[in-house]
């Protein structure tokens, strides 16, 4: 029975992956920075699990000791860590660079980029020292090396957060430590979502183009996560839609009735 820990796994595609986790049989520990969703959140997946083989933790990933102190308590709780995902992370609003407070590109350096070092630097010691382990970063927009104006401090953190992953993975490439990535595509999550709070009518122009790109949280962790769990190679990209795979929805969306607004 494998012991996984998610950052940032309160809602959003982290608790979906928690979720779907546990469907497979997994110890889980989930994290977030606030106690009231974190307590929800364990009680959730306890109402469907049970509470045996789940526990969650505070944890700011910005700040190193809270992050050595996800790990020993995972330990403490499960006996070891299996599989370390890196997904807690923050995005801004769809703005030129230079618009962008400081406060908000503060923190989304400090979110997606210092805390996935963060992690990797308690995690990576730590798995060495038990014999074995598997790290996942979570990618995103940027990661690829495509340009979209309004998401540059995003995307900059996810190209770092890509180029981070591969340094890795070399870096381990002799030992029984791996190092993956996680790119699951468009997923209508809060983190897309909240970037169109304020303009509404923006996020109806895009709906079209959402529906062709832009996947079901249930259908995306399920499918992540059996990826995780059957990969055994150092360096992997896990993605759950390919090129191929979104190309042929442009193909075919002026035939599609996919509709991922609907009530």
């Amino acid at each position: 029975m494998k012991s996984i820990v998610l950052t940032g796994s309160t809602k959003g595609i982290g608790l979906a992956m928690a979720d779907a986790f546990l469907s497979e049989g997994c110890r889980v520990v989930i994290s977030g920075r606030r106690q009231e969703p974190l307590d929800n959140a364990v009680a959730e997946l306890s109402a469907s699990h049970g509470s045996e083989r789940v526990a969650g933790f505070l944890c700011d990933v910005t700040i190193p000791e809270q992050v050595e102190a996800l790990w020993q308590q995972s330990v403490a709780r499960f006996g070891r860590v299996d599989i370390w995902i890196n997904n807690a992370g923050t995005g801004h609003p769809q703005l030129p660079i230079w618009e962008l407070d400081d406060q908000t590109v503060r923190s989304v350096i400090e979110s997606n980029v210092i805390g996935v070092i963060n992690c990797c630097r308690v995690a990576v010691p730590a798995m060495l020292a038990q014999g074995g382990g598997q790290i996942y970063n979570f990618e995103g927009f940027g990661s690829n090396g495509r340009v979209r104006a309004g998401i540059g401090v995003y995307g900059a953190s996810k190209s770092a957060v890509t180029f981070l992953s591969k340094t890795l993975a070399e870096e381990l490439k002799d030992t029984f430590v791996q190092i993956g990535t996680i790119q699951p595509g468009m997923v209508l999550t809060d983190l897309v979502l909240d970037q169109y709070k304020d303009d509404p009518a923006r996020l109806e122009e895009n709906k079209r183009i959402f529906n062709i790109i832009a996947s079901p949280l249930d259908e995306v962790a399920p499918a992540l996560v059996k990826k995780v769990l059957d990969n055994k190679k150092n360096g992997a990209s896990l993605e759950y839609v390919s090129r191929a795979g979104l190309y042929l929805r442009f193909l075919t969306a002026p035939f599609s009735k996919r509709n991922l607004f609907e009530d």
